[in-house]
């Protein structure tokens, strides 16, 4: 090594020592080239001036003859050629090639001329940053800072393009005439996480990690980078060391010079910034060149990237954007209005949901008791090996009294008739495993195949309204059957058995049955409503009962009963489902193989979700004490969860980078919530206007809920409060969250897709939204605007364009906060009376709800005091 690093000097991994360009001083010889100027090389360039002669060869200005505009010709030297040296020659252009930006220079292509290879490259007219700083000394201040941006983003493209320049020096850096600069030389440089752990590059210009002998990163080029600003603001060098032991003695006892100690009137935000690029640990340092262009004073690197047509790296939407905290005045006037009309919303929502519009007087509990006795008294007195319960809302019984009812029919549902809203308890003498891992374990899944399972529902008035109990599969038993106890059935239902009339039985059991019974009569608290019941029994024990309403359907024989229209637009539902699923994941690979897709984000999102999702399945499943089968649930809760986990990977890979290029401001909070930061202002920002969205569209949910029957119309379903699952366990709340978000986020990619599309298509942004909202009121519900009410017509549009006002506007997290605070909003069942036995699942709700807007509020303060000064 020479006396003193000299930061013309690289070292390869040969020990090749080369200088910048190709230029050598070390190893090579020394002779005269055989080409002069005006010689035509290759038919094609015609030689002006040598530029510089070297180990790695001779490079030459030229004229390119087919494209009449100067390039630069660098040949390898002539003789013998080291392998190595072909080989970084060729590694040269492979991967500089990767690299298209205004700020790195350009490499053409590879040719052969009398036996020698040579590269032909952009040709710049200016000087190295080497020889500017030994002529002037340091720069001034404004000059270094538009030089450190444009170094900056030419560092920052190789790294997209997953490349390493591992040799960032004054000297490999051009400024032309313009003051534009040039990243050169990428001899070196190497795939993102391929680096070698070798000492290849300027050892002057090392990170400390490098020179210990591991392999390259990211934050090594960021630590270059943070010398070559030192050396541009102050004219000095950060380290100053005659030999290479000295060098890296420097480096391990973590000393550095400070800026400011060179230059007194440095502005103190290029100091913080050159020596955070600068710190011996490389995890502290700048996560990439676009964050430290961020933090330099003045200038805005998202709106220089837009002003010249280029598309932001997520780098750069996570580097860019404001990082001031929001004024105290907006930040709580949102906060606070999101929670005042939240409870608002819980105050109004049990007048317009199922739990609160049925009796519901009865706790969990009480409903198991009840059921264990009633399976007791028809002769099943056997414990069971496992047991479940839960609510669910049959389909038919509401539409039944929405049609056969006033136009304000919910008030008749007080009477607990017909049943909306049943009450299911299960035993079994093995453990209830669910079939689908789409699903959690219900009445229906596992099926009742097993003998020796039984099932009860209840209304929640505690009245039996079907039993089923699986005889033996086998049974020796000859004596004669007992005459089954009917009445017993009749208690446990709460009707009068006087008052029913026996009639043939229609109503096929699903299993086997001795002796078939069936009755006629009034519902007890409706008599002008005629039941019959349905029951079945073997060997005197009951095996089935059904208390059949007008309501009833025959599930096994008869659909759901819908229009044609309706069935088109549910084909053409899952058309554009299917559609969209097969263009993203077409659109992920075209994005991934020019590499411009968000693969960390990408990665991050999906990991995330697979997390979230298994969380859920934890807190949500039906756990068994087997240990091989709960071992087996689990692991098929995390391949369903790695499923859909994929599913949103493909959605995110696919519209991501068109976002970004299109609406780039609305990813910026999105880009820093998947990087990490949390507490970011902007992230706080977002969530904040997302929960006032939010609020938004529960407000046009509550309309269209409420607003019919007050101007005569037929009232429709009870739309809030569905999920009732929460009502059997507590746990089951983060299942519903968990399940909330994943379906908003999906919903939310979904809708950014087609907008993605129409964009591209129409190539105008208001086309695109106008048609989005027609295509999306179209899909909504499979068509429910066109088949409802006027209300309908008109309330579900609105929506859409809120939807996609706020999509357009502000971005991906804004409404998935949005879609996310609405359907746990609208979907749990909400209530503010704390005395009622199922106020914990809407206290837990609210105050998910409620925590999230303190928290976006705290985040968005951006750690200034939360209420001012």
């Amino acid at each position: 090594m020479p006396s003193r690093p000299d930061d013309d000097l690289t070292m390869g991994p040969s020990g090749v020592v080369t200088a910048p360009g190709g230029v050598a001083r070390g190893p090579g010889r020394e002779g005269s080239s055989r080409f002069t100027p005006g010689a035509v090389i290759a038919g094609r360039y015609r030689l002006v001036a040598l530029l510089g002669r070297g180990g790695m060869g001779d490079v030459y200005r030229a004229d390119d003859l087919t494209l009449d505009h100067p390039v630069a010709l660098k040949f390898l030297p002539e003789g013998a050629i080291d392998p190595a040296q072909l080989a970084q020659f060729h590694n040269e252009l492979r991967i500089a090639r990767q690299v298209s930006h205004k700020n790195v220079c350009r490499l053409y292509d590879l040719g052969e001329a009398d036996g020698r290879r040579f590269l032909t490259m952009e040709y710049v007219d200016g000087e190295d940053l080497a020889s500017l700083v030994r002529r002037i000394g340091r720069l001034p201040q404004d000059k270094a800072i538009e030089i450190a941006r444009q170094l900056c983003a030419g560092l920052a493209a190789a790294h997209d393009r997953g490349v390493l320049h591992r040799d960032l020096k004054p000297a490999n850096v051009m400024l032309d005439g313009d003051g534009h600069v040039r990243i050169t030389d990428f001899g070196l440089a190497v795939a993102t996480g391929d680096a070698n752990a070798v000492r290849a590059g300027t050892p002057q210009y090392m990170a400390p990690e490098q020179l210990a002998g591991q392999a390259a990163s990211i934050k090594t080029d960021i630590y270059a980078l943070g010398l070559v600003l030192f050396e541009i603001f102050t004219g000095k060098r950060a380290y100053d060391a005659k030999t290479l032991h000295d060098l890296m003695q420097l480096h391990e006892s973590g000393t550095v010079t400070t800026p400011s100690s060179v230059v007194r009137d440095l502005d103190p935000a290029v100091e913080r910034v050159i020596l955070r690029c600068l710190e011996r640990d490389p995890g502290r340092r700048p996560g990439s060149a676009l964050a430290v262009a961020a933090a330099l004073p003045g200038g805005n690197p998202l709106a220089d990237a837009l002003a010249a047509g280029e598309t932001p790296s997520p780098e750069l939407l996570a580097a860019a954007g404001e990082a001031e905290a929001l004024p105290i005045l907006p930040a709580a006037a949102m906060a606070a209005g999101f929670v005042i009309v939240l409870l608002a919303f819980a105050a109004v929502v049990p007048r317009a949901s199922i739990p609160g519009l049925v009796p519901l007087d009865k706790p969990t509990d009480v409903l198991t008791d009840r059921a264990e006795q009633m399976i007791a008294t028809f002769g099943y007195t056997e414990p069971g090996a496992d047991r479940a319960r839960g609510f669910t809302i049959p389909p038919d019984p509401p539409r039944w009294a929405q049609q056969q009812g006033p136009a304000d029919w919910w008030p008749s549902l007080r009477s607990g008739t017909p049943p909306v809203l049943l009450f299911w308890y299960r035993t079994s003498p093995r453990d209830l495993v669910p079939v689908s891992p789409a699903s959690s374990l219900s009445s229906t899944d596992p099926p009742l195949l097993v003998s020796g399972m039984r099932l009860a529902i209840l209304d929640t008035n505690g009245r039996l309204v079907e039993f089923h109990a699986v005889p033996p599969q086998l049974d020796a038993d000859s004596t004669p059957a007992v005459a089954p106890n009917w009445r017993s059935l009749f208690d446990a239902a709460g009707f009068d058995m006087t008052a029913f009339t026996p009639s043939t039985p229609q109503w096929t059991p699903p299993h086997f049955a001795d002796t078939r019974a069936a009755w006629e009569g009034p519902a007890p608290d409706r008599p002008d409503i005629k039941i019959r019941v349905e029951a079945a029994a073997y060997r005197g024990k009951p095996t089935s009962f059904y208390a059949v309403g007008p309501w009833t359907r025959p599930t096994r024989m008869q659909p759901l009963a819908r229009t044609t229209a309706q069935a088109v637009v549910s084909a053409l539902n899952v058309a554009v489902s299917v559609v969209a699923l097969v263009g993203a994941a077409l659109l992920a690979r075209y994005n991934l193989r020019v590499n411009r897709a968000d693969r960390h984000g990408a990665a991050r999102l999906a990991i995330g979700f697979v997390v979230l999702a298994s969380v859920g399945w934890i807190f949500g499943a039906h756990h068994v004490s087997t240990t091989d089968v709960e071992l087996r649930e689990l692991l098929i809760a995390i391949g369903f969860s790695t499923v859909l986990g994929a599913i949103v990977w493909v959605f995110y890979l696919a519209i991501e980078p068109y976002v970004r290029r299109f609406w780039p401001d609305g990813l910026l909070g999105w880009t820093r919530l998947l990087s990490g930061r949390l507490r970011d202002p902007r992230v706080g920002r977002d969530v904040l206007i997302g929960l006032l969205f939010g609020v938004g569209l529960m407000a046009l949910d509550t309309a269209q809920g409420l607003l019919p029957q007050r101007w005569g119309y037929t009232a429709p379903l009870p739309p809030f409060g569905t999920s009732v699952g929460p009502l059997a366990s507590t746990a089951f709340v983060v299942t519903r969250w968990v399940s909330a978000l994943y379906t908003s986020l999906q919903t939310v990619l979904l809708v950014a897709m087609i907008f993605v599309v129409l964009r591209l298509v129409l190539r105008r942004g208001w086309l695109a939204a106008l048609v989005g909202v027609v295509i999306l009121t179209v899909l909504s519900d499979n068509g429910a605007a066109f088949f409802g009410t006027w209300f309908d017509l008109v309330l579900i549009p609105l929506t859409f364009v809120v939807v996609t006002f706020g999509m357009f506007r502000f971005g991906l997290l804004v409404m998935t906060v949005a879609a996310f605070a609405n359907k746990v909003a609208t979907g749990l069942p909400l209530t503010l009376n704390l005395s009622a036995w199922w106020a914990t699942p809407s206290m837990l709700s609210l105050a998910l709800l409620i925590g999230l807007a303190l928290f976006a509020f705290y985040a968005a303060r951006a750690g200034k005091p939360l209420f001012g000064n």
